[in-house]
């Protein structure tokens, strides 16, 4: 819906539920709840403290190529710093593009993990006793000895919902996730791997993390990432 009609709407919109308002309200049911509560535009965290394996969800207007409207999922997080990869951003390239001797098997997707560190290869994966994985959460892992994942993936293995690829990582210095957070870039949500590793709906992640906070931000979720006037 085009924000002009949307604010035309919430501007003369009458409480009073002449025929035409109940078509329109049947037309388009949540513009009912914008009029009706003001605050649902405020644009703000949820509050929830960030932890190793949970999701930042970016605010619904952040303009940013690598960020915007993005979900990543955190695998660091101390005093010190944070570290996380981006869930829904792929590359146009796939591993037997970049790594030898994967020539012959099915396209295994690539994304983009974040701005840092481009020319390195992470894998989240939910593999059991790969020798040096980093556990994420029960029975889901980063990274490990990457001889035994291609030779888990040479012998014919399933690979999709099992394994995902990414190039680089995205990284926040001391203190600067948090400040990031209190200026409402980011929410904190949760979500099961099998979602996190399901790619046949990975561009509606950010969409469905984003609506299962709740009622308001389900409502952020239906809105364009940059509206315009026209």
């Amino acid at each position: 819906m085009p924000l002009h009609y949307l604010l035309a709407a919430l501007g003369h919109f009458s409480s009073k539920k002449s025929d035409k308002n109940i078509c329109f309200l049947n037309k388009y049911p949540y513009i009912y709840a914008m009029h009706s509560n003001t605050d649902i535009f405020k644009i703000e965290t949820n509050h929830v403290v960030p932890t190793r394996g949970k999701l930042l969800i970016s605010e619904p207007f952040l303009r940013d190529c690598m960020f915007g409207r993005s979900v990543i999922l955190l695998i660091d997080h101390t005093d010190s710093g944070s570290m996380g990869l981006v869930l829904n951003k792929p590359y146009p390239l796939f591993l037997n593009d970049i790594l030898k001797g994967f020539n012959h098997l099915e396209n295994i997707p690539v994304y983009k993990g974040g701005p840092l560190s481009t020319d390195t290869l992470f894998y989240l994966h939910t593999i059991p006793d790969i020798p040096g994985a980093l556990p994420i959460s029960k029975g889901f892992y980063l990274n490990g000895d990457f001889e035994a994942i291609k030779q888990y993936i040479l012998q014919g293995n399933p690979v999709k919902g099992r394994i995902r690829f990414f190039l680089g990582y995205s990284g926040w210095e001391c203190d600067q996730l948090y400040r990031e957070i209190t200026e409402n870039t980011w929410l904190i949500g949760k979500e099961r791997v099998k979602i996190l590793m399901n790619l046949d709906r990975i561009e509606e992640l950010w969409k469905h993390v984003l609506g299962k906070l709740g009622s308001k931000y389900e409502l952020w979720s239906r809105f364009p990432q940059v509206p315009t006037f026209n």
